[in-house]
């Protein structure tokens, strides 16, 4: 592990006492503006707090990442997800198939990127303003954190180009700025999340993860390569 990087160690059976002490120091870390490495279903990711500019800029900084690249956003509950989400621009039959992926996947590795409610859109994220990319992950730490000051801002904890780390070791080394806190819950899942976008009909596999699309009722042959620019589903 990188030297002065604080680790915290949580087990990934948690008892709640232990996952609320982690999601306090996580917390405090997020609300000054730094940067978090959290374990998450899927890869381990780097979280910032959505209200503050100068943690998102951090996280693009320890990345390395180019700003047309958007950034995710994790909440600790499908209902907290939709908030983001405004599916009621969408028709019927599309807005009710992405109501059923959601209810099918989440939480679990689907990260769906569609039309962004208009009180988010002065969070920079990066890439198109009216869009977001949103996933509900089974991580305990994760949805603990995001249920105390809501979804948060991240992307997989790499530097942009490189292999996409499954430990917390690692992900800490990739990393070029300093990070506030490493939450180290063991080794993750080695693939990430499967992302579809929701604003075209039919919809669209931005990234193939976890998630095989035709159980999501995607055509996986609707796969858009990975150097178009989209909101919240970019391969890195």
């Amino acid at each position: 592990m990188a030297p002065g990087r604080p680790i915290l160690r949580l087990d990934p059976d948690a008892k709640a006492a232990d996952l609320a002490g982690a999601a306090d120091r996580a917390i405090a870390v997020l609300e000054a503006g730094g940067t978090v490495i959290v374990p998450t279903d899927t890869v381990y990711g780097l979280a910032a707090h959505p209200e503050r500019p100068d943690g998102i800029e951090r996280l693009f900084a320890g990345k390395a990442r180019d700003r047309s690249k958007a950034l995710a956003v994790l909440a600790a509950d499908p209902a907290q997800a939709r908030g983001l989400l405004d599916v009621s621009v969408l028709g019927d039959e599309p807005r009710r198939a992405v109501e059923t992926m959601m209810a099918t996947a989440w939480p679990g590795g689907l990260t769906v990127v569609g039309p962004r409610v208009a009180h988010w859109r002065h969070v920079d994220l990066g890439g198109d303003a009216t869009t977001i990319g949103v996933r509900v992950p089974h991580a305990p730490i994760v949805r603990a954190i995001a249920t105390r000051i809501g979804p948060v801002v991240t992307t997989s904890a790499n530097r942009s180009g490189q292999p996409t780390p499954t430990d917390a070791a690692a992900a800490a080394r990739s990393l070029a700025d300093d990070v506030g806190l490493v939450i180290d819950s063991g080794p993750g899942g080695g693939m990430p999340s499967t992302v579809v976008d929701v604003t075209t009909t039919p919809f669209r596999v931005l990234r193939r993860g976890t998630l095989d699309p035709a159980a999501l009722g995607v055509d996986p042959e609707k796969f858009e390569p990975a150097g178009t620019v989209r909101s919240g589903g970019r391969r890195e």
